[in-house]
């Protein structure tokens, strides 16, 4: 695999309340070294709304208070991540998306254009949801639908979902100590692409049922996505760098 999407949530980029300056200086580290074995990165990361919420405490059950954090937070985001590469020598970048964008042939084909000029100059895109204007993907998308699309429309040939959960589960984990992890899985029923939203902190408003509808659109399309813990890296950095599956769930068809 040359070209990785690699999708990064709020729960894994926040802690407390802000963003976690060593979890994501772990997650540049791990870019730097993909980049090093010749692959193309293309990062989704959120982090827009907690990062503004630092700065201004607005009640986030109301969208417009939320688009307006989206907006403070999304520039400090920016900067943390130029600040986090710029100590690898790499640049970055920032691409705001919105599903109706991807919706446009000649809007994708814009976007797509100036990502493979960024790719070609080893320069980091990062993408993430015009959460200021895409208000249905603010409260339920939490970048996973738009990180698989990412993947599709930009050649990708794997999306990896940085989670707070380290992989797929026959049950839930939190509730059942004997559930067991697939290590490969290439049917989703209806059932577990239907079921409620289960986020997990403030910030998030996505859930495994996001990242398992993205898994389902990816399979659909010939493509593959790999589910991974965003706390520990180790399973990602054997997977991608080393070749080696130690964990994580691979949706491959």
């Amino acid at each position: 695999m040359k070209r990785i999407v690699i999708k990064v949530g709020s729960h894994v980029l926040t802690e407390n309340g802000k963003i976690s300056k060593d979890r994501m200086a772990s997650l540049v580290e791990l870019i730097a070294s993909l980049q090093h074995t010749n692959k193309e990165i293309i990062l989704v990361s959120s982090g827009a709304v907690s990062s503004g919420y630092t700065q201004l405490k607005l009640d986030k059950s109301f969208i417009p208070n939320k688009q307006a954090l989206a907006a403070i937070g999304q520039p400090l985001l920016l900067r943390m991540y130029q600040e986090k590469f710029g100590k690898f020598n790499m640049l970055c970048s920032q691409i705001l998306l919105t599903a109706s964008d991807l919706d446009s042939r000649k809007r994708t084909e814009h976007a797509k254009q100036a990502i493979e000029v960024l790719l070609a100059n080893k320069v980091i895109p990062i993408i993430n949801e015009n959460d200021v204007t895409a208000t249905e993907e603010l409260v339920f998308g939490d970048n996973d639908r738009l990180s698989a699309h990412v993947a599709y429309h930009f050649d990708a040939d794997i999306l990896v979902i940085l989670s707070d959960i380290d992989g797929y589960y026959d049950k839930d984990p939190r509730k059942f100590v004997d559930a067991i992890v697939f290590k490969e899985h290439g049917f989703l029923d209806k059932k577990s692409l239907t079921s409620e939203h289960t986020p997990n902190n403030e910030f998030a408003t996505g859930g495994i049922v996001t990242k398992l509808q993205s898994a389902q659109f990816l399979l659909e399309n010939g493509k593959a996505m790999f589910l991974a813990s965003g706390f520990d890296l180790s399973d990602i950095k054997s997977f991608l760098i080393d070749g080696i599956q130690r964990g994580g769930t691979l949706f491959r068809v």
